[in-house]
């Protein structure tokens, strides 16, 4: 294990709603090491992408960051005037969204956008040096020289993408957060991506977020995965550990639904249930209303993270100790 490049404690996350407070992310602490892919995965509306978003201090109105520490550089980042956490954007810390055709402007040149990248965080930077910065990155992320001077619909799904880890990198930025960059990918092109990563991590030395609702992106390109549920944190382990001997039933009930082609039962398993509102969470664990291994402790206490391998830990019941831990009595309507 390493030190971490980035720590976050007890973050809490809310949005102001016409119908109330929806906390996005409730009190979630994590650490995320140098040079690794940290996969962050679960179903849509989990608080994923807010998290991301958290990490770079991005939340709009009428969201807010309630509470917690970000912690990189030594500093935490929520006592940082918005002026020095803008310099930080870009030259330390960056985020590839999900969508690149919302991201890029459609009348400007992709070389304009890097050179505008990099003499925005870098106003030393003269014009001749930015513009030599965006033709050697795109160089480097296989995209043709002559193609720089194209314009963003001129280019497939997969090279936008490569654009936006381009501009992600114009400035030499330590953390890269991806928000879902494979979802509007084909199978292949996805594969040439995610091997772009793993190469762009070693040869740049960069820690690398990956946010997925897809087990299969965290399985072929992630070094740990970090499964969340209704705004809070489940499981935190080594993508070895972690699909090896997967521990919270929620993660359990997540591996089970992938199709797998060497299943031999034609029946696909989904997860009873769906997942809470967030407006009105429910007490507890928040996964117990679904959860096969439900105890009545589930639905009083929210549990802590218990060790249950080397580098592998899970917010559950089942691995801490408790003097009640009968099953849970359900009322069927």
């Amino acid at each position: 294990m390493t030190d971490p490049v980035y720590s976050i404690r007890n973050l809490s996350v809310e949005y102001g709603t016409r119908d109330g407070r929806v906390v996005a992310v409730d009190d979630v602490s994590l650490d995320i090491r140098k040079r690794e892919i940290l996969g962050l995965v679960g179903e849509s509306g989990c608080g994923k992408t807010t998290l991301g978003k958290a990490m770079l201090r991005m939340i709009q109105t009428p969201g807010r960051i309630t509470g917690g520490e970000l912690w990189f550089g030594g500093r935490d980042l929520m006592t940082l005037p918005a002026k020095e956490m803008q310099r930080l954007r870009g030259r330390h810390l960056s985020m590839v969204f999900q969508d690149p055709m919302t991201s890029l402007n459609p009348l400007e040149k992709i070389i304009d956008h890097i050179v505008e990248t990099v003499r925005t965080h870098d106003p030393g930077a003269s014009e001749a040096a930015a513009r030599a910065r965006a033709r050697e990155l795109a160089t480097r992320l296989g995209i043709l020289e002559t193609r720089i001077e194209d314009y963003p619909h001129q280019f497939s799904g997969g090279m936008r993408q490569r654009i936006m880890i381009a501009l992600a990198l114009a400035l030499n930025a330590d953390v890269v957060v991806a928000d879902e960059p494979t979802t509007a990918l084909d199978v292949i092109v996805e594969a040439q991506f995610l091997d772009l990563l793993r190469e762009l991590r070693d040869e740049f030395d960069l820690t690398i977020v990956i946010i997925t609702h897809n087990i299969g992106v965290i399985a072929e390109v992630a070094d740990r995965v970090a499964v969340m549920y209704a705004g809070r944190m489940t499981e935190v382990g080594a993508v070895n550990e972690f699909f090896g001997d997967t521990r919270h039933p929620y993660s359990q009930g997540l591996l089970q639904s992938v199709p797998n082609i060497d299943m031999k039962e034609p029946t696909l398993h989904t997860m009873q249930g769906s997942p809470p509102s967030l407006l009105y969470p429910p007490p507890g664990c928040r996964f117990h209303p679904r959860c096969p291994h439900a105890m009545e402790v589930c639905s009083v206490t929210n549990p802590t993270f218990a060790e249950v391998g080397s580098d592998h830990t899970a917010a559950c019941w089942l691995y801490q100790d408790h003097a009640d831990k009968q099953p849970l009595v359900r009322i069927r309507g």
